[in-house]
Protein backbone atom coordinates (compact mmCIF):
# COMPACT_ATOMS: atom_id res chain seq x y z
CA UNK A 1 0.00 0.00 0.00
CA UNK A 2 1.96 3.15 -1.09
CA UNK A 3 2.85 5.69 1.91
CA UNK A 4 0.48 9.31 2.24
CA UNK A 5 4.22 10.42 1.45
CA UNK A 6 4.24 8.73 -2.13
CA UNK A 7 0.33 9.87 -2.93
CA UNK A 8 1.13 13.18 -2.10
CA UNK A 9 4.28 13.44 -4.16
CA UNK A 10 2.01 11.60 -7.12
CA UNK A 11 -0.47 14.76 -6.83
CA UNK A 12 2.20 17.25 -7.03
CA UNK A 13 3.83 15.62 -10.48
CA UNK A 14 -0.06 15.44 -11.65
CA UNK A 15 -0.55 19.08 -10.77
CA UNK A 16 2.81 20.13 -12.12
CA UNK A 17 1.66 18.77 -15.84
CA UNK A 18 -1.73 20.09 -15.35
CA UNK A 19 0.68 23.46 -15.68
CA UNK A 20 4.05 23.19 -17.12
CA UNK A 21 3.38 20.61 -19.90
CA UNK A 22 5.08 21.98 -22.54
CA UNK A 23 8.09 23.91 -20.01
CA UNK A 24 11.86 22.37 -20.34
CA UNK A 25 13.04 24.90 -17.60
CA UNK A 26 12.77 28.38 -15.66
CA UNK A 27 15.45 30.66 -15.03
CA UNK A 28 15.79 33.33 -12.88
CA UNK A 29 16.49 36.40 -14.78
CA UNK A 30 18.75 39.44 -12.83
CA UNK A 31 16.96 42.26 -11.63
CA UNK A 32 17.27 45.31 -13.76
CA UNK A 33 18.58 47.47 -10.60
CA UNK A 34 21.51 45.29 -10.38
CA UNK A 35 22.75 45.81 -14.35
CA UNK A 36 22.04 49.66 -14.13
CA UNK A 37 23.98 49.50 -10.75
CA UNK A 38 26.84 47.78 -12.45
CA UNK A 39 26.71 50.02 -16.02
CA UNK A 40 25.46 53.16 -14.97
CA UNK A 41 24.34 56.46 -16.71
CA UNK A 42 26.61 59.12 -16.65
CA UNK A 43 26.01 62.79 -16.97
CA UNK A 44 27.30 63.02 -20.39
CA UNK A 45 25.24 60.45 -21.64
CA UNK A 46 21.98 61.30 -19.77
CA UNK A 47 21.88 64.98 -21.31
CA UNK A 48 22.84 63.30 -24.80
CA UNK A 49 19.44 60.77 -24.02
CA UNK A 50 17.32 63.67 -23.12
CA UNK A 51 18.41 66.65 -25.63
CA UNK A 52 17.73 64.41 -28.64
CA UNK A 53 14.58 63.45 -27.15
CA UNK A 54 13.44 66.78 -27.09
CA UNK A 55 15.20 67.29 -30.53
CA UNK A 56 12.82 64.47 -32.04
CA UNK A 57 10.08 65.70 -30.12
CA UNK A 58 10.01 69.30 -31.40
CA UNK A 59 10.84 68.13 -35.01
CA UNK A 60 7.19 65.73 -34.44
CA UNK A 61 5.38 68.78 -33.57
CA UNK A 62 7.12 71.30 -36.38
CA UNK A 63 8.84 73.03 -34.32
CA UNK A 64 12.15 71.91 -35.89
CA UNK A 65 12.72 71.76 -39.27
CA UNK A 66 15.73 69.04 -39.57
CA UNK A 67 14.44 65.41 -40.45
CA UNK A 68 15.66 62.50 -38.06
CA UNK A 69 17.44 59.61 -39.28
CA UNK A 70 17.55 56.30 -37.82
CA UNK A 71 19.97 54.67 -39.48
CA UNK A 72 22.19 51.30 -38.65
CA UNK A 73 22.56 47.47 -38.93
CA UNK A 74 19.23 45.28 -39.35
CA UNK A 75 20.38 43.98 -36.02
CA UNK A 76 23.43 43.77 -33.45
CA UNK A 77 25.44 40.83 -33.04
CA UNK A 78 29.06 41.95 -33.29
CA UNK A 79 29.60 44.64 -31.18
CA UNK A 80 32.96 45.56 -32.13
CA UNK A 81 31.43 46.01 -35.33
CA UNK A 82 28.71 47.78 -34.02
CA UNK A 83 31.08 50.56 -32.48
CA UNK A 84 33.42 50.69 -35.38
CA UNK A 85 29.78 51.38 -37.51
CA UNK A 86 28.84 53.92 -34.48
CA UNK A 87 32.25 55.90 -34.96
CA UNK A 88 31.96 56.39 -38.59
CA UNK A 89 28.43 57.64 -37.95
CA UNK A 90 29.15 59.75 -34.98
CA UNK A 91 31.71 61.97 -37.62
CA UNK A 92 28.80 61.67 -40.02
CA UNK A 93 26.09 63.11 -37.73
CA UNK A 94 28.67 66.11 -36.39
CA UNK A 95 28.35 67.26 -40.29
CA UNK A 96 24.84 66.89 -40.81
CA UNK A 97 23.96 68.22 -37.41
CA UNK A 98 22.20 71.45 -38.90
CA UNK A 99 19.78 69.42 -41.21
CA UNK A 100 19.49 65.61 -39.46
CA UNK A 101 19.42 64.48 -36.14
CA UNK A 102 20.90 61.04 -36.76
CA UNK A 103 19.89 58.33 -34.18
CA UNK A 104 22.20 54.76 -34.68
CA UNK A 105 19.44 51.93 -35.28
CA UNK A 106 20.82 49.75 -32.53
CA UNK A 107 18.26 46.30 -32.40
CA UNK A 108 18.66 43.30 -29.89
CA UNK A 109 15.92 41.71 -30.59
CA UNK A 110 13.99 40.42 -33.85
CA UNK A 111 10.37 39.46 -34.09
CA UNK A 112 10.16 36.55 -36.30
CA UNK A 113 7.19 35.46 -38.78
CA UNK A 114 7.97 31.85 -38.10
CA UNK A 115 11.62 31.08 -36.53
CA UNK A 116 15.29 32.49 -36.50
CA UNK A 117 17.81 33.87 -34.64
CA UNK A 118 16.30 36.33 -32.15
CA UNK A 119 18.83 38.69 -31.60
CA UNK A 120 21.92 39.30 -29.44
CA UNK A 121 19.36 39.61 -26.04
CA UNK A 122 18.29 36.90 -26.75
CA UNK A 123 21.05 34.48 -27.90
CA UNK A 124 24.11 36.59 -27.42
CA UNK A 125 26.24 33.56 -28.21
CA UNK A 126 24.99 32.81 -31.60
CA UNK A 127 24.64 29.03 -30.73
CA UNK A 128 21.38 28.73 -29.36
CA UNK A 129 22.40 28.81 -25.71
CA UNK A 130 20.03 31.47 -24.91
CA UNK A 131 22.38 33.23 -22.67
CA UNK A 132 19.88 36.08 -21.80
CA UNK A 133 21.33 37.55 -18.54
CA UNK A 134 24.05 37.23 -20.60
CA UNK A 135 22.80 39.21 -23.82
CA UNK A 136 21.08 41.75 -21.76
CA UNK A 137 24.38 42.94 -20.35
CA UNK A 138 26.47 42.90 -23.50
CA UNK A 139 23.58 45.29 -24.62
CA UNK A 140 22.96 47.69 -22.14
CA UNK A 141 27.42 47.71 -21.90
CA UNK A 142 26.94 48.71 -25.95
CA UNK A 143 24.87 51.48 -25.61
CA UNK A 144 26.62 53.00 -23.18
CA UNK A 145 29.66 53.19 -25.01
CA UNK A 146 28.12 54.46 -28.53
CA UNK A 147 26.16 57.09 -26.21
CA UNK A 148 29.37 57.96 -24.68
CA UNK A 149 30.57 58.93 -28.68
CA UNK A 150 27.74 61.38 -28.54
CA UNK A 151 25.88 59.46 -30.71
CA UNK A 152 21.90 59.15 -29.47
CA UNK A 153 20.61 55.10 -30.01
CA UNK A 154 17.31 53.86 -31.19
CA UNK A 155 15.66 50.15 -30.93
CA UNK A 156 12.83 48.16 -30.90
CA UNK A 157 10.98 46.90 -27.86
CA UNK A 158 9.20 43.49 -28.27
CA UNK A 159 8.50 43.17 -24.69
CA UNK A 160 7.84 45.12 -21.21
CA UNK A 161 10.91 43.20 -19.11
CA UNK A 162 13.62 44.27 -21.41
CA UNK A 163 13.33 48.05 -21.44
CA UNK A 164 13.56 48.60 -17.69
CA UNK A 165 17.20 46.98 -18.43
CA UNK A 166 17.91 49.19 -21.63
CA UNK A 167 15.19 52.46 -22.33
CA UNK A 168 17.01 54.81 -20.07
CA UNK A 169 19.76 55.12 -22.81
CA UNK A 170 17.28 54.83 -25.75
CA UNK A 171 16.68 58.26 -27.24
CA UNK A 172 13.75 57.22 -30.12
CA UNK A 173 11.86 53.43 -29.85
CA UNK A 174 9.73 51.63 -32.85
CA UNK A 175 7.44 49.08 -32.02
CA UNK A 176 7.59 46.58 -35.54
CA UNK A 177 4.76 45.55 -37.85
CA UNK A 178 4.29 42.72 -36.63
CA UNK A 179 3.18 44.03 -32.84
CA UNK A 180 1.80 47.54 -33.59
CA UNK A 181 -2.01 46.02 -33.36
CA UNK A 182 -1.11 44.63 -29.65
CA UNK A 183 -2.61 46.17 -26.92
CA UNK A 184 0.59 44.75 -24.61
CA UNK A 185 3.03 47.05 -26.93
CA UNK A 186 0.68 49.99 -27.04
CA UNK A 187 -0.10 50.06 -22.89
CA UNK A 188 3.75 50.19 -22.93
CA UNK A 189 5.04 53.04 -25.50
CA UNK A 190 2.06 54.65 -23.24
CA UNK A 191 4.77 54.34 -20.09
CA UNK A 192 7.81 55.10 -22.28
CA UNK A 193 9.76 58.42 -22.23
CA UNK A 194 11.31 58.36 -25.68
CA UNK A 195 9.29 59.68 -28.79
CA UNK A 196 8.07 56.03 -30.36
CA UNK A 197 6.82 55.15 -33.98
CA UNK A 198 4.42 52.59 -34.75
CA UNK A 199 5.03 50.70 -38.09
CA UNK A 200 1.81 49.70 -40.15
CA UNK A 201 1.07 45.87 -40.53
CA UNK A 202 2.56 43.48 -42.36
CA UNK A 203 -0.04 43.78 -45.32
CA UNK A 204 0.27 47.53 -45.47
CA UNK A 205 -2.80 48.17 -43.24
CA UNK A 206 -2.06 52.08 -42.03
CA UNK A 207 -5.14 52.31 -39.55
CA UNK A 208 -3.51 50.03 -37.12
CA UNK A 209 -0.79 52.58 -37.10
CA UNK A 210 -2.65 55.55 -36.41
CA UNK A 211 -5.05 53.66 -34.03
CA UNK A 212 -1.63 52.60 -31.79
CA UNK A 213 -0.91 56.11 -31.40
CA UNK A 214 -4.14 57.05 -30.26
CA UNK A 215 -4.30 54.28 -27.84
CA UNK A 216 -0.52 54.92 -26.70
CA UNK A 217 -1.60 59.00 -26.26
CA UNK A 218 -3.82 57.75 -23.01
CA UNK A 219 -3.20 56.67 -19.94
CA UNK A 220 -2.81 52.77 -19.32
CA UNK A 221 -2.95 50.15 -16.40
CA UNK A 222 -1.10 46.69 -16.84
CA UNK A 223 0.78 43.95 -15.74
CA UNK A 224 4.93 45.21 -15.91
CA UNK A 225 8.11 44.57 -13.73
CA UNK A 226 9.86 47.14 -11.64
CA UNK A 227 13.45 47.40 -11.71
CA UNK A 228 14.02 45.36 -8.72
CA UNK A 229 12.73 42.26 -10.90
CA UNK A 230 9.35 42.97 -9.08
CA UNK A 231 5.64 41.91 -10.62
CA UNK A 232 4.06 44.91 -10.56
CA UNK A 233 0.99 46.86 -11.51
CA UNK A 234 2.06 50.43 -13.94
CA UNK A 235 0.33 52.93 -14.41
CA UNK A 236 1.00 55.58 -17.26
CA UNK A 237 0.37 59.11 -18.22
CA UNK A 238 -0.01 58.34 -21.75
CA UNK A 239 2.64 59.42 -24.48
CA UNK A 240 2.02 62.43 -26.51
CA UNK A 241 5.30 61.82 -28.82
CA UNK A 242 4.05 59.22 -30.99
CA UNK A 243 3.92 58.89 -34.73
CA UNK A 244 3.59 56.55 -37.46
CA UNK A 245 5.97 54.73 -39.76
CA UNK A 246 5.45 53.70 -43.62
CA UNK A 247 7.35 50.22 -44.13
CA UNK A 248 5.46 49.07 -46.89
CA UNK A 249 3.90 45.40 -46.86
CA UNK A 250 2.16 42.25 -48.83
CA UNK A 251 0.56 44.61 -50.49
CA UNK A 252 3.31 47.46 -51.83
CA UNK A 253 5.38 49.90 -51.19
CA UNK A 254 3.96 53.07 -49.60
CA UNK A 255 6.68 55.70 -49.38
CA UNK A 256 5.40 57.64 -51.93
CA UNK A 257 3.51 61.35 -51.27
CA UNK A 258 0.28 60.13 -51.65
CA UNK A 259 0.29 57.44 -49.10
CA UNK A 260 2.23 60.21 -46.37
CA UNK A 261 -0.53 62.43 -47.43
CA UNK A 262 -3.26 59.76 -46.25
CA UNK A 263 -1.28 58.90 -43.60
CA UNK A 264 -1.31 62.56 -42.53
CA UNK A 265 -5.41 62.89 -43.16
CA UNK A 266 -5.97 59.83 -40.87
CA UNK A 267 -3.64 61.36 -38.11
CA UNK A 268 -5.03 65.02 -38.02
CA UNK A 269 -8.68 63.69 -38.07
CA UNK A 270 -7.39 61.51 -35.06
CA UNK A 271 -5.80 64.61 -33.42
CA UNK A 272 -2.25 63.36 -33.19
CA UNK A 273 1.23 64.41 -34.22
CA UNK A 274 1.11 64.02 -38.23
CA UNK A 275 4.71 64.09 -39.26
CA UNK A 276 5.51 60.25 -41.00
CA UNK A 277 8.38 58.75 -40.89
CA UNK A 278 9.37 55.95 -43.67
CA UNK A 279 11.25 53.24 -43.30
CA UNK A 280 12.80 52.81 -46.37
CA UNK A 281 13.70 48.77 -46.17
CA UNK A 282 11.36 45.96 -45.73
CA UNK A 283 8.00 46.45 -47.98
CA UNK A 284 9.54 49.83 -49.49
CA UNK A 285 12.44 48.35 -50.62
CA UNK A 286 10.43 44.84 -51.88
CA UNK A 287 13.32 43.58 -49.56
CA UNK A 288 15.66 44.56 -51.74
CA UNK A 289 18.44 46.23 -49.66
CA UNK A 290 19.69 48.52 -52.44
CA UNK A 291 16.93 50.10 -53.30
CA UNK A 292 16.43 52.15 -50.34
CA UNK A 293 18.91 54.63 -51.68
CA UNK A 294 15.89 54.86 -53.99
CA UNK A 295 13.09 55.25 -51.34
CA UNK A 296 15.55 57.98 -50.00
CA UNK A 297 16.32 59.72 -53.11
CA UNK A 298 12.34 59.94 -53.70
CA UNK A 299 11.91 61.27 -49.96
CA UNK A 300 14.32 63.63 -50.75
CA UNK A 301 12.95 65.23 -53.48
CA UNK A 302 9.81 65.89 -52.34
CA UNK A 303 11.50 67.61 -49.02
CA UNK A 304 13.44 69.81 -51.48
CA UNK A 305 10.30 70.49 -53.43
CA UNK A 306 8.57 71.72 -49.73
CA UNK A 307 6.97 69.18 -48.47
CA UNK A 308 7.12 69.57 -44.56
CA UNK A 309 5.23 66.52 -43.54
CA UNK A 310 8.23 64.63 -43.76
CA UNK A 311 9.44 63.27 -40.25
CA UNK A 312 12.72 61.27 -40.84
CA UNK A 313 13.63 57.91 -42.49
CA UNK A 314 14.42 54.81 -41.61
CA UNK A 315 17.49 53.11 -43.33
CA UNK A 316 19.11 49.78 -42.58
CA UNK A 317 22.89 50.15 -43.25
CA UNK A 318 26.37 48.20 -42.08
CA UNK A 319 29.82 48.38 -42.82
CA UNK A 320 29.51 45.63 -45.66
CA UNK A 321 26.78 45.25 -48.02
CA UNK A 322 24.71 42.13 -48.22
CA UNK A 323 23.83 39.57 -45.80
CA UNK A 324 25.21 36.18 -44.70
CA UNK A 325 24.06 33.19 -42.92
CA UNK A 326 24.73 32.49 -38.97
CA UNK A 327 26.35 28.96 -40.20
CA UNK A 328 27.82 26.68 -37.65
CA UNK A 329 30.92 28.63 -36.68
CA UNK A 330 30.51 32.17 -35.67
CA UNK A 331 33.97 32.62 -35.76
CA UNK A 332 33.94 32.81 -39.64
CA UNK A 333 31.33 35.25 -40.04
CA UNK A 334 32.50 38.40 -42.79
CA UNK A 335 33.11 41.54 -40.28
CA UNK A 336 30.30 44.30 -40.37
CA UNK A 337 27.79 42.39 -42.32
CA UNK A 338 24.60 41.30 -41.04
CA UNK A 339 22.90 38.34 -40.40
CA UNK A 340 19.86 39.13 -40.68
CA UNK A 341 18.28 41.75 -43.33
CA UNK A 342 21.15 43.10 -46.11
CA UNK A 343 21.80 46.01 -46.00
CA UNK A 344 23.45 48.52 -47.72
CA UNK A 345 27.39 49.76 -47.04
CA UNK A 346 29.10 52.45 -45.10
CA UNK A 347 29.40 54.19 -48.01
CA UNK A 348 26.04 54.30 -49.40
CA UNK A 349 25.20 55.09 -46.43
CA UNK A 350 26.57 58.74 -46.68
CA UNK A 351 25.33 59.33 -49.98
CA UNK A 352 22.16 58.52 -48.73
CA UNK A 353 22.12 60.75 -45.06
CA UNK A 354 24.75 63.49 -47.70
CA UNK A 355 21.67 63.60 -50.18
CA UNK A 356 18.94 64.04 -47.56
CA UNK A 357 20.56 66.57 -45.40
CA UNK A 358 20.82 68.86 -48.97
CA UNK A 359 17.57 68.01 -49.28
CA UNK A 360 16.33 70.11 -46.08
CA UNK A 361 18.84 72.84 -47.16
CA UNK A 362 17.05 73.14 -50.58
CA UNK A 363 13.77 73.10 -48.44
CA UNK A 364 14.74 75.78 -46.01
CA UNK A 365 16.36 78.31 -49.37
CA UNK A 366 13.10 77.97 -51.31
CA UNK A 367 11.45 78.81 -48.06
CA UNK A 368 12.96 81.91 -47.80
CA UNK A 369 12.80 82.73 -51.70
CA UNK A 370 9.25 82.24 -51.57
CA UNK A 371 8.82 84.46 -47.91
CA UNK A 372 11.00 87.33 -49.94
CA UNK A 373 8.61 87.23 -52.53
CA UNK A 374 5.93 87.78 -50.52
CA UNK A 375 7.14 91.11 -48.91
Amino acid sequence: MPSCFAFEIGRAAKRQCLKDRNVLAIKPLMPPACVLEELPVSPQVYDLVNDTRVAVSRILHDQDDRLVAVVGPCSIHDTAAALDYAERLKTLADELKGELVIIMRTYFEKPRTTVGWKGLINDPDLDASFQINKGLRIARKLLLDVNALGLPVGLEFLDTISPQFTADLVSWGAIGARTTESQLHRELTSGLSMPMGFKNGTGGDLQVAVDATVSSSQPHTFLGLDEHGIASIVRTRGNKDCHVILRGGSSGPNFKDNFIEEAVGRLVKAKQPYKIMVDCSHGNSRKQHAEQANVSSYLADIVAEGNTNLLGIMIESNIVEGNQSIGDDPAKLVYGMSITDACINWEDTVKVLTELAGAVIKRRQNSCEKSIKEL
